[in-house]
């Protein structure tokens, strides 16, 4: 019998970190970098670049419940970004890279908003978090050459400067849960 998998939508800023991390733990079956929670059917790039669709950076990330459950996905997430940023993640600026959950069922929804409750109770940001938690509404994939970008570029600047210590500072908090 086959393990029934979950769906999970997280906008982090850019896609390419927030696929990178989540790739690497166990129990994540698939990661997809896209765009979601917009008003444009099937949007380009550059369109969600534009600031124009309402579009943000996520990824779709199918997972087994048995082996890693949706919350400590939601504290991977907000552990992994700067959730105090509105529409920013260091020199990417714009509603495309705002912090977001897209929440499928009000189970995710819940655990979600407790997630989030618990970090700030823990004082780990000087500033509120400004994650939206919303109903997902739409998702499309990104271009391909967006897909496993950073297996595929490691070597490329951003993959070096802002990928590589993030994963590094991820390993180390999350080890248990890695692949």
């Amino acid at each position: 019998m086959t393990q029934a998998l979950e769906t999970a939508y997280f906008g982090s800023g850019c896609f390419w970190c927030t696929e990178a991390v989540f790739k690497n733990l166990k129990g994540v079956v698939s990661v997809v970098s896209g765009y979601g929670g917009g008003k444009v059917e099937n949007p380009s790039y550059e369109a969600v670049c534009s600031g124009q669709t309402g579009h943000a950076e996520c990824t779709k990330v199918e997972f087994d419940p048995k082996i890693i459950p949706y919350g400590k996905l939601v504290e991977v997430f907000f552990l992994t970004h700067d959730p105090t940023t509105l529409n920013r993640q260091g020199n990417d600026v714009g509603e495309q890279y705002r912090s977001v959950i897209f929440y499928l069922t009000p189970g995710q929804k819940s655990q979600a908003e407790k997630v989030k409750d618990e970090i700030e109770k823990e004082n780990i940001y000087k500033s509120p978090i400004v994650t939206q938690i919303e109903p997902f509404k739409n998702f499309f994939s990104a271009e391909n050459y967006h897909q496993n970008y950073f297996a595929n570029n490691p070597n490329a600047p951003y993959c070096q400067v802002v990928i590589n210590p993030k994963i590094a500072k991820f390993r180390q908090k999350f080890a248990a849960y890695l692949k």
